[in-house]
């Protein structure tokens, strides 16, 4: 696995930055939509118990009556079913300026309010002459939402029917809601957080790519520039120190400053055909031709033979004397010092070289990027270009055992195409 560049590092760190801030939104956003149920089952649940009990005591509040003497009748009240659903119930009397009592109470009294908080409901039904509502404890510690409606006496109020129920159950349900709330949020912030993950991922891909290309090209540039640039410093060098090789030396200088030239040209057209702001532009030409005067601008050509014959072929003249370069260089480079043959037949250039080879394991191997392969091969940067080359004219390399020992580097492109 090869180690991070800075640039990509941060793209990283970019990317886990994205993630949680993905993530943080929508736990922002699930927060208040959260909040904004919570609240609103809060507010419903507490408006159904209210609107329960008010509903319960008016009606029972007409079951109860009073005839021509004043007594209070509450015998169809123990029948009736909302006095039997009700958590506490009961019956408050009181006769003119005494304490008010409970008359009945069908419930424990411990569910019922103690004697001070009856007398306050005693008097808030005699002030709002209607039914009222209140929050108040029973007898026994709990908590009870009450309605109390008013029973009439002629044009006075004689009773009330108090009507309590136990928060207990909508709360428990309404806490259930709450935990519920909670893991679902969680859970959801969890998978936007690896959706998140996911498309910023996707999203920085042509990125990465970019990134690749740019660190390929700037190692192929090395490699295809290192050693024309060494043989010009040596041909200066050399017209220096003999001012009668000083012509000749020029001369030479000046070829390879124009093969220099081509090879700018040809990286440049592969950076761009890599980036898709430039396609290959394919026109025929002579294959025999260009490989031998390809084979002809090498600085160190000594033991390379060149057989051809009359091919054509469709392709980039640069492109295509660039992946030549590259397979006779690495057979001179690699070959152990063995005679060099290069084939030109249709479509077809086979370089070959008298060396121990490669092993099989390694054949597609020394073709990516990076890779160094064993003996005739060495660094990959060459060999990628190769197979670069001939993939963009329809075509492939490969390397295969030569008979009678050495390796077999071909480059296979499609024959040209008439008309």
């Amino acid at each position: 696995m090869r180690p991070r560049t800075p640039a990509v590092a941060r793209l990283h760190r970019a990317r886990w930055a994205m993630t949680l801030l993905f993530a943080a939104t929508t736990a922002a956003c699930l927060l208040v939509l959260a909040t904004i149920a919570v609240r609103t089952d809060g507010q419903s649940r507490t408006h159904d118990v209210d609107n329960d009990v008010v509903h319960r005591a008016d009606v029972l509040a007409r079951t109860v009556y009073f005839d021509a003497n004043s007594a209070l009748y509450l015998d169809a009240l123990p029948d009736d079913d909302l006095a039997h659903g009700a958590d506490a119930l009961g019956v408050l009397q009181a006769a003119a300026d005494a304490q008010p009592q409970l008359r009945h109470a069908y419930t424990s009294p411990a569910t019922l309010p103690e004697q001070a908080d009856l007398d306050w409901i005693w008097q808030l039904v005699q002030r709002e002459q209607q039914t009222v509502l209140f929050t108040a404890r029973g007898a026994g510690g709990r908590e009870f939402h009450w309605a109390a409606a008013p029973v009439w006496n002629g044009d006075r109020i004689g009773a009330a029917v108090l009507v309590g129920d136990d928060p207990a159950q909508s709360r428990a349900a309404h806490d259930r809601l709450v935990r519920w709330l909670v893991l679902g949020c969680a859970a959801l912030v969890l998978a936007a957080a690896a959706v998140g993950h996911l498309l910023s991922g996707r999203a920085m891909r042509p990125a990465l790519r970019g990134l690749e290309q740019q660190e390929q090209f700037l190692a192929e540039a090395a490699h295809e520039l290192r050693t024309p640039l060494a043989t010009l410093r040596l041909v200066m060098e050399s017209g220096t120190a003999s001012p009668a090789r000083a012509p000749a030396a020029l001369d030479e200088a000046v070829r390879l400053v124009d093969r220099l030239s081509r090879l700018v040209t040809g990286l440049l057209a592969r950076a761009r055909v890599d980036t898709g702001t430039q396609e290959v532009e394919l026109t025929p030409l002579r294959l025999d031709q260009l490989v031998e005067q390809t084979v002809e601008e090498l600085p160190d050509r000594s033991g390379v033979t060149v057989t051809t014959e009359a091919a054509v072929v469709d392709g980039d003249p640069e492109l295509i004397a660039q992946a030549v370069r590259n397979l006779v260089e690495n057979a001179l480079r690699h070959g152990g010092g063995t005679p060099i043959e290069v084939t030109v037949t249709a479509g077809r250039v086979a370089v070959r070289d008298h060396g121990p080879g490669v092993p099989a394991e390694d054949r597609t191997r020394v073709f990516e990027r990076r890779v160094t392969g064993a003996a005739s091969t060495g660094t990959g940067a060459g060999l990628a270009i190769v197979r670069w080359v001939a993939e963009v004219h329809g075509g492939t390399a490969r390397l295969s055992p030569a008979p009678g020992g050495g390796l077999l580097a071909e480059l296979l492109l499609p024959p040209h195409r008439a008309g």
